[in-house]
């Protein structure tokens, strides 16, 4: 077989590997709203018509980690460095909240200068695609996953730290990453433990997992609140929906509400909200 014919072949094969290699997608059209949920089985984008969102002046008893978060969102609005976020403690404070609110506040004061996009845990793998199509966009981008963690065996991690701080492209200037944990280090404590127990090198054992997290310059811690900082929550939700109920009632009847729950948070006051709410017959939309 001549030269020729060789290359002739090879130039056969090589377009017919490229004819059932999958089409890029295409650079989603970010201007038809300010907020997406990324699909991964179809590399798309979904439009969110209307963010559910509290405003910020609702959630109190986290003020520091409230001014940190929109400071550095505000920054990254205007075009000015910024860092990616993980939110991590006690569940039920507002951390997803916090995310959605600071996205909110930043397009009030900056003519939607912002857009929201949610990607899901299990679409970790796929963040790499988001990210190169996110990067074709004029727009600012926060991307975020809520309940970020990772169980035993699960090597998904490696391609987010990559994406996070890594690899020859490095986070695209107009995509930023916020996530949520209940987790520190987004990994159970048993986990870390057993590759502590079982490794020749314990320390370096557990660099890797530990590591993600360093990959987000700030951490925002959120602790349980105290009874006060409860009670303060349900008088914000109280007196912005302009429910009909006596101090009095309220504190007797949210505190029961603890009871019930046994725990106090931001998510339990609101469930109360929505109790007294729908029996005093006020809208809360």
């Amino acid at each position: 077989m001549s030269n020729d014919e060789i290359l002739a072949q090879l130039t056969r094969i090589a377009d017919s590997l490229e004819r059932l290699a999958p089409p890029e997608p295409p650079a989603p059209d970010i201007n038809r709203g300010d907020a997406f949920v990324w699909h991964a089985e179809s590399n798309s984008l979904r439009l969110v018509p209307k963010v559910n969102h509290v405003d910020m002046s609702m959630l109190h008893g986290i003020d520091q980690v409230k001014d940190i978060l929109l400071d550095n969102t505000m920054r990254f609005a205007r075009g000015l460095p910024a860092n990616n976020a993980l939110l991590w403690g006690a569940r039920g404070m507002g951390k997803s909240s916090l995310v959605k609110a600071s996205h909110a506040l930043v397009n009030r004061q900056m003519e939607k200068k912002l857009v929201l996009v949610e990607i899901h845990r299990e679409d970790i793998p796929s963040l790499p695609v988001l990210m190169q199509l996110l990067q074709q966009t004029p727009r600012r981008c926060v991307l975020f996953c809520d309940d970020l963690s990772f169980d035993n065996d699960d090597s998904t991690y490696k391609s987010l730290k990559t994406v996070l701080d890594g690899g020859l492209e490095g986070r695209p200037n107009n995509v930023i990453f916020y996530a949520t944990s209940n987790r520190r280090h987004m990994m159970r404590r048993d986990m870390i433990e057993n590759e502590r127990s079982t490794a020749i090198m314990p320390s370096e054992a557990i660099e890797e997992k530990v590591s993600l997290s360093d990959r987000f310059g700030l951490w925002l811690g959120f602790h349980s609140c105290s009874q006060d900082e409860y009670l303060d929550m349900i008088r914000g939700y109280v007196s912005h929906f302009g429910i009909p109920i006596s101090e009095e009632d309220m504190k007797r009847e949210a505190v029961e509400w603890t009871r019930t729950r046994g725990s106090r948070s931001g998510r339990v006051a609101w469930q109360y909200i929505q109790d007294v709410a729908g029996r005093t017959g006020t809208a809360i939309e």
